[in-house]
C-alpha cells in the first residue's frame, strides 16, 4: 500500500513546553560575523580553470615571487583554479584562533579536489581584513569525464572545506559589556512566549528586572562590570521558560510526499473532490448528559469522535464539517493506499478556498 508520510509536531501535540532561554532567545549584539575573500588553489590535477582573472592572479602571484614573464606570455596552468572564500567568524574570537573556510571555484574548473589554497585574506563587511587562510582543501564531491564528452559527478567536486583552515587576526567589537540593560530576541516572534520570559525573570530577580518591549525583545537590567555580567547571564540562559504553542502550520515536501501538521490546524466548510477520490466527513453532534452529582446537576454535552471515510470510486462531492482535523483526513486517505499526489491536491484546494486555518510550507 502506497503511504503517505504523515508527521505530527510531538512539541505541539503535548501543548506547552518548557525550553531554556538560551535554547530559544539570542542576546542583542552578541552575533556572528560573515567573512569573505578571494583565493588561488593549486596543485589540481589538470581539473583547473582557464579565465583570464585566474592567469591574471596567477602572474601577479608569481611577481611577488620574483618570477617575471617575458613580454607576450600569458600564465596559465590547468593546476590552478580562482576561488571564493567564506567564513563564518563566531562572537568574541579572539587573534590567533582558528576558523573553518569554504572555497567555491568562480572560474571553469572541474574539481578542486587535491588543492591547496595559498595564503589569502579574509575581510568583513567593513573591508577590514580579520583572518587569514590557507589550508589544503577537503572535498567531499567527484567528477569524472569521458573522452567522448561524457561526464558523471557525485555531489558537488567544485567547492572544498579547510577546517581551521583560517587565523583570526581581528577581534570584532561588540555591545556585550555596554550599558545598564541586556536585551533577549527571540528566535521565533511570541508575544506569549515573551511575556513568559519576563515573568519568569521577573520572578527569579524581582519585580521591574526585565520589560517586554514587543514580540520579540525583553530588555533586562544588568551589571555592568563585564564579570558580574557574565556570572549574570549564565544563570538566566539556563531558566526554563514555558514556550507558546506555534501558529497553525502545515509543511508539505512535494518531492518526498511528505506532509507536516500542526496541532491547531482545522478545516473549515468546504466541499472538494480529487479525481476519482471522496473524502467523507461526518462530525457526529454532541450527546446530552448528566453530570454525575445526585441533586442540582446540570446537563453536560459529551463529544464524539468524528466518522471518516474514503471512497476512491465514487465522484460526488462532500462537505467538510467546521472544526474537523486535517489529521483524520490525511489518515483516512492513507487507509485506502491513495497517492501523495491526492493529498496535495486536497490541501491546494483547501488552501485556495480559503478554508483552512494553517500557514502553508512548500519545501
Amino acid at each position: 500500500m502506497k503511504q503517505i508520510t504523515l508527521i505530527l509536531t510531538l512539541l505541539l501535540s503535548f501543548g506547552v513546553q518548557a525550553e531554556r532561554l538560551k535554547d530559544i532567545a539570542s542576546v542583542q549584539g552578541v552575533r556572528d560575523n560573515q567573512l569573505f575573500g578571494y583565493g588561488l588553489v593549486i596543485g589540481l590535477n589538470g581539473t583547473g580553470d582557464s579565465t583570464p582573472f585566474t592567469n591574471q592572479s596567477f602572474a601577479s602571484m608569481l611577481s611577488r615571487f620574483g618570477v617575471t614573464l617575458p613580454a607576450g606570455v600569458t600564465a596559465t596552468s590547468k593546476n590552478v583554479a580562482a576561488v571564493s572564500l567564506t567564513a563564518t567568524l563566531p562572537p568574541f574570537s579572539k587573534p590567533g584562533q582558528k576558523i573553518d573556510i569554504t572555497a567555491s571555484s568562480i572560474g571553469n574548473a572541474a574539481s578542486l579536489r587535491g588543492g591547496t589554497l595559498l595564503l589569502s585574506t579574509l575581510k568583513g563587511a567593513d573591508g577590514q581584513v580579520y583572518a587569514v587562510a590557507q589550508g589544503n582543501l577537503v572535498v567531499g564531491g567527484l567528477g569524472v569525464d569521458g573522452a567522448d564528452g561524457s561526464r558523471s559527478s557525485l555531489s558537488i567536486p567544485t567547492v572544498g572545506l579547510i577546517p581551521n583552515g583560517a587565523s583570526v587576526e581581528r577581534s570584532v567589537p561588540n555591545s556585550f559589556d555596554n550599558g545598564d540593560t541586556l536585551t533577549f530576541n527571540l528566535n521565533r516572534p511570541d508575544f506569549t512566549t515573551a511575556k513568559q520570559v519576563t515573568d519568569k525573570i521577573n520572578g527569579l530577580l524581582g519585580p521591574g528586572v526585565a520589560r517586554t518591549l514587543d514580540a520579540t525583545s525583553i530588555r533586562v537590567t544588568a551589571p555592568r562590570d563585564s564579570s558580574q555580567r557574565v556570572t549574570f547571564l549564565s544563570i538566566l540562559e539556563n531558566l526554563d521558560v514555558e514556550v507558546g504553542e506555534e501558529r497553525a502550520r502545515i509543511v508539505i515536501n512535494s518531492r518526498t510526499g511528505t506532509i507536516v501538521i500542526g496541532q491547531h490546524v482545522k478545516v473549515s466548510p468546504a466541499a472538494i473532490t480529487h479525481g476519482s477520490l471522496t473524502v467523507t466527513i461526518n462530525q457526529a453532534p454532541p450527546v446530552p448528559g448528566q453530570d454525575g452529582t445526585l441533586t442540582g446537576g446540570e446537563t453536560i454535552l459529551s463529544p464524539r469522535n468524528n466518522n471518516v471515510q474514503v471512497d476512491k470510486n465514487s465522484g460526488h462531492m462532500f462537505v467538510f464539517d467546521p472544526g474537523t482535523s486535517l489529521n483524520d483526513i490525511v489518515r483516512a486517505v492513507n487507509q485506502v493506499g491513495a497517492a501523495p499526489g491526492d493529498v496535495m491536491a486536497i490541501l491546494e484546494g483547501l488552501k485556495e478556498a480559503g478554508a483552512i486555518n494553517a500557514d502553508f510550507v512548500v519545501i
